[in-house]
């Protein structure tokens, strides 16, 4: 075989292998979003090898393309640079979606490009009066009622994992999500709340052997909460008692630094603000920001209700206190 026949024969089989990747090896997901304010999105999932960050470019009409792998069906989180939550579609290898819509009204964002997602279109459009009332007590009766109608298909699970706001009543969550058949809720799927079981102890406390967290200004992280005593302070910005606040964390982590760790958590976007209000903390402790979206289920399960709100799980994971006052959180740490 000549050089030339060679060259033809490597580009001919590469064209293959390239052409098979794409259609069953990986996942496509082309986009027209309007109201995109800067030339790239952020598109966060847990892939066949952990957790996948990766930034894709948007032209000045809104266009991108972007390339994933993940043998099973896996939530496909899009954010602004800003970390607000954009839209979420369904993907896995083998999928070519198509989305397109204005970010500033999540409803009108249309995805076509395989039965789950369309399906998922069609139940938020026509519950679309649910999703914009302020009162999700209709949204969740409508997702209830979809579950125990549809057992056997996996927007039920997808609808409990992203759409239903109630988390905070683990036991109902729970069952609904045993009634579903196993073929319908994939661990790709579910597994933040498998991972994070609710066990009935005091009230229906949770036991959260991992978080999904993002780092400030980097990647997303799993947050494992089963090495130490934990206590997880929620706040938004700007917290008028925060100095309050950090004078009395400060001295319980510093009392029980080799069985305590604080992670700080900023229940909004990562902004300057933040950085600046952190800057002093203890280098110790760990911050993070929680941008929403279905990556936090675990956040979902202590169903906070105000701000700030504070957690301390011992190390079992398991939930001790639960609530809005910094005192009674110290003193759970500080029993263990």
């Amino acid at each position: 075989m000549g050089i030339r026949q060679i060259l033809i024969f490597v580009v001919v089989t590469m064209a293959t292998v390239l052409t098979s990747c794409d259609s069953g090896e990986s996942f496509k997901i082309d986009g027209t979003l309007a109201g995109v304010e800067s030339a790239v999105v952020r598109v966060v999932f847990e892939g066949d090898s952990g957790i996948v960050d990766e930034w894709t470019d948007v032209d000045k009409k809104g266009h991108f393309s972007f390339k994933g792998q993940s043998a099973l069906p896996v939530m496909v989180n899009f954010f602004s640079p800003q970390g607000e939550p954009l839209v979420t579609v369904v993907a896995a290898n083998g999928d070519h979606l198509k989305m397109k819509g204005n970010v500033t009204q999540a409803m009108s964002i249309k995805v076509k490009g395989n039965k789950l997602n369309e399906d998922w279109q069609l139940f938020r459009d026509e519950h679309q009066a649910f999703y914009t009332d302020p009162n999700p007590s209709r949204l969740d009766a409508a997702i209830e009622k979809y579950v125990r109608e549809h057992p056997a298909d996996m927007l039920s699970t997808v609808l409990l994992m992203v759409d239903y706001s109630d988390h905070s009543n683990a036991d109902k969550v729970n069952k609904m999500l045993q009634g579903i058949q196993a073929k319908a809720r994939p661990e790709s799927l579910t597994r933040y709340l498998m991972n994070n079981p609710v066990n009935r102890k005091g009230d229906n406390l949770p036991r959260l052997m991992t978080l999904t967290l993002a780092k400030p200004g980097g990647d997303f992280e799993e947050v494992t909460l089963t090495d130490k005593v934990t206590l997880i302070s929620l706040w938004t910005s700007p917290q008028n008692d925060r100095m309050t606040a950090l004078r009395a964390l400060r001295e319980v982590g510093e009392e029980n630094a080799s069985k305590f760790q604080v992670i700080d958590v900023l229940a909004e976007a990562d902004t300057l603000r933040w950085h600046f209000t952190v800057k002093d903390d203890p280098k110790a402790w760990k911050h993070y920001w929680a941008p929403g979206g279905p990556l936090e289920q675990g956040i979902q399960l202590l169903g906070v209700t105000t701000m700030p709100w504070f957690a301390v799980t011992d190390s079992t994971g398991m939930v001790t206190y639960n609530g809005p006052d910094l005192n009674a959180a110290i003193e759970a740490a500080a029993l263990h």
